[in-house]
């Protein structure tokens, strides 16, 4: 029976599955995890980041990354015995958006690596900058501005790519440093992404873009799955030649090296593209047919949803992706998610326990009481000055505060979703806020949609080990339909946890354009 090894390098950890997958008989056989401030102190990182000196430049060392991924085989081996003959197919997701550079000597190195010595000492020398800038950098908003004047404007570049150019995107980030650091851009011979430089050391060779992560860089023709032309010469001098090829998230391109294989007894497993940890997780939660919904309620809170069709998002503040699963993918993101829901809790000196009661205790549409929840700067819609706003609102009335802040969230989430998954059939919802079943009844009522919890811990890595045997069967011939592929390992609850309340979907749908218009008139102002 076939096993499928997923790996996750997030921007805290490193993580592996390994599922069992054979028609009837699946489940999780391993499940491990690599926290780097813990287990790779040497790298000096603070939460996956190195610390400097300007707080919008944010970078990682990939050295650290390739160091993970050598120990986490070492484990995987390991723990499964013999039973690691049994691995068919390997694929990962990365944390998207970050970039790796890697100069002439790397292709020479790869292919000769020695599985007798451990895999950094050995790779050292193959960067033409040490440091990787991630998700989390904010320092290109100059070059952000100059990709999309010469694009032709924000509409055209986000028709283009997807996304209108964001800070953390890799296009801006490889503009800038192939204006600020020449030297370095002039000895850099590949880009890869975090995904695609992770499959490339288990290939001892270049792999490939997919689909699904090469959308999140502002370079891709999201409709055609290739480099936009216009893009890349919008953003770099020689950037066409320094790129990998771009593949659906489906594409097997090679085997294992015999670096793995004989330094931990690995066989020569298929090697599956790798993708981004966004387009990973919506495997991983089982959000792989349209209509079916997911939400993550974590420090910010994400709306991610299948889609058939390219498309963008009208207000430019989220992105269209191309899924796994073939089609495409819109993700919303919300950066005022637990962090207004605390402060709310806080400020009227509640426990959670509180806060449900007083959600239980006030009505749907809490007397015509509005909030914009805006604790930090937030994303959708974009908003720098932050700060909450009222309407018909006491500040004191800690009950009715409560229930603003998850109506007000709620209600944002729909109103900017609504471009992409103008009807939801069913929601997935996960992170920690999701086992407040007060706060998915809301979620229910607002969206008119059944609620179900999804318990999946780590679903960017879950998404991998199930595109590892989605791809490994479509390999063989004809492609498994999704639906069976995530059966029995991404499946929500049984149940849903909060079923839609007519009246109270009543309610929200006439309350739905006061919030829109309330909105409106405060980022206005």
């Amino acid at each position: 029976m076939p096993l499928y090894l997923g790996f996750d390098c997030g921007t805290q950890s490193f993580n592996a599955v390994v599922v069992e997958v054979d028609g009837e008989r699946r489940g999780v056989a391993l499940e491990r995890s690599l926290v780097f401030g813990e287990c790779f102190p040497a790298y000096g990182t603070t939460n996956g980041a190195l610390p400097g000196e300007d707080p919008l430049v944010v970078e990682a060392p990939p050295l650290m990354w390739a160091d993970a991924l050598d120990r986490m085989m070492g484990l995987v081996a390991a723990e499964l015995g013999d039973d690691v003959r049994r691995i068919a197919a390997i694929t990962g997701s990365g944390q998207q958006h970050g970039s790796v550079y890697l100069n002439g000597a790397a292709a020479p190195v790869l292919a000769a690596l020695d599985p007798h010595k451990f895999l950094v000492p050995q790779i050292r020398g193959v960067f033409s900058r040490q440091g990787a800038p991630i998700w989390m950098d904010s320092s290109t908003s100059a070059e952000c501005e100059e990709i999309t004047a010469a694009v032709g404007g924000s509409e055209a570049l986000a028709r283009l790519t997807g996304s209108r150019a964001f800070e953390r995107f890799t296009g801006p980030q490889i503009r800038k440093i192939s204006k600020n650091e020449p030297t370095a851009w002039a000895r850099t011979r590949r880009v890869h992404l975090v995904s695609s430089y992770l499959a490339t050391l288990l290939a001892g060779r270049d792999a490939p873009i997919d689909h699904g992560d090469g959308s999140g860089m502002n370079l891709m023709d999201l409709a055609m799955g290739r480099w936009a032309p216009s893009a890349l010469a919008a953003t770099a001098n020689g950037l066409a030649a320094r790129l990998p090829n771009t593949v659906p998230s489906a594409t097997v391109f090679g085997r294992l090296s015999s670096y793995w294989t004989l330094r931990h007894g690995l066989p020569h497993a298929k090697l599956v593209a790798w993708t981004g940890d966004n387009p990973s997780s919506l495997v991983g939660v089982g959000s792989v047919t349209p209509g079916v919904t997911a939400v993550s309620l974590g420090t910010s809170d994400t709306l991610f949803a299948p889609l058939s069709e390219p498309t963008h998002d009208p207000s430019g503040a989220a992105h269209v992706f191309a899924s796994p699963t073939g089609g495409f993918m819109s993700l919303v993101c919300f950066r005022n998610g637990s962090l207004a829901r605390e402060h709310v809790r806080d400020a009227h000196g509640l426990d959670w326990t509180g806060f449900s009661e007083a959600l239980r205790r006030t009505p749907p549409g809490n007397g015509g009481a509005l909030m914009l929840p805006w604790v930090e700067p937030e994303i959708t819609p974009p908003v720098l000055t932050p700060g909450i706003r009222r309407s018909a609102l006491r500040e004191e009335d800690a009950a009715a505060n409560v229930r603003a802040v998850v109506e007000g969230q709620m209600l944002s989430m729909s109103l900017h979703s609504s471009w992409a998954t103008p009807r939801v059939t069913r929601i997935h919802a996960t992170g920690g806020a999701a086992r407040n079943t007060d706060i998915l009844q809301v979620m229910a009522d607002v969206f008119d949609a059944p609620v179900y919890r999804s318990e999946v811990p780590n679903s960017a890595c879950l998404g991998a080990a199930l595109r590892a045997a989605h791809a490994d069967a479509a390999s063989e011939g004809p492609a498994p339909p999704w639906e069976d592929v995530v059966r029995g390992l991404a499946d929500p609850d049984s149940e849903p946890v909060a079923r839609p309340r007519p009246a109270a979907v009543d309610v929200y749908r006439e309350m739905r354009p006061k919030y829109a218009a309330f909105e409106e008139r405060a980022l206005s102002r």
